[in-house]
């Protein structure tokens, strides 16, 4: 059988299931010898031959009921001279096995011209996967350039035909050097189809067109400014250029596609030329954003660029710019020097009374600390640290020339006055169990402790905040005086119930009322005096939900022992990780206290044992101590302290009895002057604690409790129509934040769209307002919408802008405010093109 097809059998049993009679014309007679093969069982094969009365007797009189092909081949007679032709139009369509009838049939193709398209594209039709893969597409009826453009989506093997996605797929292709997609639009004759839908979609014109072309003329076209009033070609093109840049599918290529034309146009040759103004709003090439970046290393070192210009500056391209992911870190760091480098130049350290030096760092020069380690931090992150170097020089000089060696010498005169270590004002670490646990345990209330090992203060001081920004969750923040000296051993044990602290004769262990307090296993000895237990944060978080609960409900005084910063700053070989450990606390412990609140526990404490002193820059020579402690006896030395029996007195040093320091063993205590190091091989020296400095002694405490009612609304977002109309097809609305960010009003998340009824009629834009300025003109935002095709269909009809905002816990969004519009638009389609 020359002519047999895989799909006539199909395409009889098909038409058998409608009809019992099938007429197939078969003009060449070339399926002739192989009807039984391709008719159903069930069927009788009749093979017309000069008897088509006697066919149709047996057919409609003989036989009611049994089922019929009726076979003829040759010419068939037209009009009454085919005597069939009431069984055909009664039993119709008649069945012909041509091959490209079969296929139109198949696909649905109805529409005139189908088969002048199947011939056009021979090799297409011809291969079976590729119509299989068409066929499994959408039906799309009679429109003959929407079966063309899904033909491009099979050879690009994607299930989306819109022009948009053909072009996207393609963009992703060239930017991965893969050019098999538009070998096959090619091959298939296909490639002359997509450019005139490029010339009809987006105005592209070229002589000879190709992608890498295509990609130069639209990134010229963005750099230039998308005048979307001109055409609505270039509206088209600006919104599926936004909606490329937009979405996680072609980000990626889209910043390897603009990273190739900028080389190409020489455009970091001239950025600098570009004012400052127009800088800010470009964002289409990465040496846009590096300039950005270094004018703002610039203004920020030399103090010619007003600390308003730069925040407004760097919160304009956290929210627009689509480089901002890859220099999110760089701008992090330069918000934190740019408010950093004043705050210690107009700082003064004049300090009157211990006690002033104590509440003033509690109140004020803890944010030098905190801004110090943000910028350091994002310095040490950043994958693109370059840009910054010299901020990073100046940053680490203006922050130990004017702020820790200042600092630490006004306070050490405090310090060397202090005849007992303590102050009114302040309570003393000591005292943390009488005065910040028992009064919580009143009533048989349940507290629970989280020391946080070198968790200083000003790392605390965020943790706070971020825990009020938690819903349903209160915190506030105290400070303590630590003991002296200020390292792990004594602070952990000057935080457990006692009456008395002192050394052992060898130092360590210290002892709390004569018992070793060392150790987990050792301090939950001593907890179980007041009905309390200690554990590891490890072993807590690991433990199953029943067992935390069994646990808490067991004791009225839970200790959880947790160590990230110390663990990782007191080591040589991490201390330079010192401020990634604390981001990383910060977050250990928002979980620990969430654990702790799904276990029932409603009154958590966060504080530390003691505080640490870190500077990113190796340790100048003249702070390093060449003069070696003395004494009858050195039981123990480290960089920041000394215990000995009999020390000798030296001007580099201040010495302190036991009993000065509420010890109630013989051990003096020796203390390096303001933030010198005893020198040591061996041992780090940018991460150092032990000594008296304000971040090592004074320890942060943090009381949090958990309700059952809200504590936490996103700041709140007005719109600011300036018409209720829309002429172009483009709409900017003005977005007002009413109030700044604040812990309890954290920032919000949401999109702006345009919609007529449920359509969306525009690109979306996600937007974050997080701005945290006292002054309202400060908190606007604007934005910009680009009409889709889909607006045209509103011309002349109300719609919607509206807001949109996130639905906790999935990825749905449900509608936040709107306001109405009316589109009034002059304008006639000058494109054809609609797929």
């Amino acid at each position: 059988m020359s002519k047999a097809h895989p799909t006539i059998a199909d395409h009889l049993a098909s038409q058998f299931e409608a009809n019992r009679i099938v007429v197939w014309h078969d003009p060449d007679g070339g399926y002739a010898a192989g009807l039984d093969a391709v008719a159903p069982s069930e069927v009788t094969v009749l093979c017309i031959t000069n008897d088509e009365f006697a066919t149709k007797h047996r057919a409609l009189r003989e036989e009611p009921t049994s089922k019929f092909l009726l076979y003829r081949s040759g010419k068939v007679p037209g009009g009454v001279a085919n005597w069939l032709l009431d069984v055909e139009l009664a039993y119709g369509p008649v069945f012909t096995a041509d091959r490209g009838a079969l296929m139109r049939v198949d696909l649905g193709l109805t529409a005139p011209g189908s088969e002048e398209l199947i011939e056009q594209y021979y090799s297409f039709f011809n291969d079976a996967k590729l119509v299989a893969r068409l066929k499994a597409l959408p039906p799309v009826g009679d429109d003959l350039t929407v079966v063309r453009a899904q033909m491009c989506a099979v050879l690009l093997n994607q299930k989306h035909h819109s022009f948009s996605e053909l072009t996207r797929t393609l963009l992703t292709m060239h930017a991965e050097s893969d050019t098999a997609g538009f070998i096959a639009l090619t091959r298939h004759g296909l490639a002359d189809f997509y450019w005139a839908g490029a010339s009809g979609i987006y105005g592209y014109e070229s002589q000879a067109p190709t992608i890498a072309g295509f990609v130069l003329w639209m990134f010229k076209r963005a750099a230039n400014g998308f005048d979307v009033s001109e055409s609505n070609k270039v509206r088209n093109l600006a919104f599926d250029f936004r909606g490329f840049r937009d979405s996680k599918r072609s980000i990626a290529a889209m910043k390897i596609l603009a990273r190739i034309v900028e080389s190409d146009v020489d455009y970091a040759d001239h950025v600098g030329e570009t004012s400052w103004e127009e800088i800010k709003n470009e964002d289409v090439f990465e040496a846009a954003e590096r300039e950005l970046i270094r004018r703002l290393v610039d203004g920020i070192v030399t103090q010619t660029m007003p600390h308003h210009d730069i925040v407004d500056a760097i919160s304009a391209r956290r929210r627009d710019s689509f480089w901002f992911d890859d220099y999110a870190t760089l701008y992090e760091g330069l918000s934190a020097a740019a408010a950093l480098i004043p705050a210690i130049r107009k700082a003064e350290f004049h300090i009157n009374t211990f006690s002033e030096g104590l509440t003033r760092y509690r109140d004020e020069w803890f944010r030098i600390d905190q801004l110090y380690r943000h910028f350091t931090q994002a310095y040490l992150t950043a994958e693109f640290r370059q840009p910054i170097e010299g901020l990073a020089d100046l940053v680490e000089k203006v922050y130990i020339t004017g702020f820790l060696v200042p600092l630490g010498i006004a306070w050490q005169r405090q310090v060397e006055t202090v005849a007992q270590w303590r102050t009114d004002g302040i309570t003393s670490q000591s005292s943390f169990y009488d005065h910040y646990v028992a009064p919580g345990l009143k009533g048989r209330k349940k507290v629970v402790v989280i020391v946080s090992d070198a968790f200083r203060y000003e790392i605390a001081e965020e943790l706070s905040a971020k825990i009020r920004g938690e819903n349903k969750f209160s915190a506030s923040i105290d400070a303590m005086l630590g003991v002296l000296p200020s390292y792990t051993q004594l602070g952990m044990a000057a935080l457990l119930p006692h009456i008395t602290l002192a050394h052992s004769s060898g130092g360590d262990p210290v002892l709390v009322d004569g018992q070793k307090s060392d150790g987990t296993a050792n301090r939950g000895k001593i907890l179980s005096s007041v009905d309390g237990a200690a554990v590891q944060s490890k072993d807590f978080v690991e433990l199953k939900p029943a067992e935390r609960r069994q646990l808490l409900t067991a004791n009225q005084v839970l200790f959880v022992y947790h160590d990230t910063i110390d663990a990782t700053g007191d080591k040589a070989v991490s201390e330079h990780r010192t401020f990634t450990a604390a981001s990383d606390a910060i977050r250990e412990l928002i979980d620990i206290v969430k654990t702790l609140a799904s276990a029932n526990a409603t009154n958590i404490i966060v504080t530390a044992d003691h505080g640490f002193l870190f500077q990113r820059s190796k340790l100048a020579e003249q702070f390093n101590l060449t003069v070696k402690p003395q004494g009858e006896q050195i039981v123990k030395t480290t960089r920041r302290y000394v215990l000995g029996r009999g020390l000798k007195d030296d001007s580099s040093f201040t010495t302190f009895q036991p009993d000065q320091l509420g010890l109630s063993s013989d051990l003096e205590v020796q203390i390096p002057n303001a933030i010198q190091r005893i020198a040591q091989s061996g041992a780090g020296n940018q991460f150092v604690h032990g000594g008296a400095s304000l971040q090592e002694i004074l320890v942060p405490v943090v009381q949090i409790n958990k309700s059952r009612s809200d504590t936490v609304e996103p700041v709140n977002v007005d719109i600011h129509p300036e018409s209720d109309r829309i002429t172009t097809g483009q709409i900017v609305v003005k977005l007002h934040q009413s109030t700044k960010v604040e812990p309890h009003r954290p920032a919000r998340v949401l999109r702006a769209g345009l919609y007529y009824g449920n359509v969306l009629i525009s690109n979306e834009q996600e937007m974050i307002f997080d701005s945290a300025s006292d002054i309202g003109r400060d908190r606007f935002q604007s934005a910009t919408l680009l009409l889709s095709k889909e607006a045209d269909e509103a011309n002349n009809h109300s719609v919607e802008f509206r807001l949109s905002a996130p639905i906790e816990g999935t990825d749905q969004w449900k509608k936040y405010k709107s306001a109405p519009y009316t589109v009034k638009r002059a304008f006639a389609s000058d494109d054809g093109w609609d797929f």
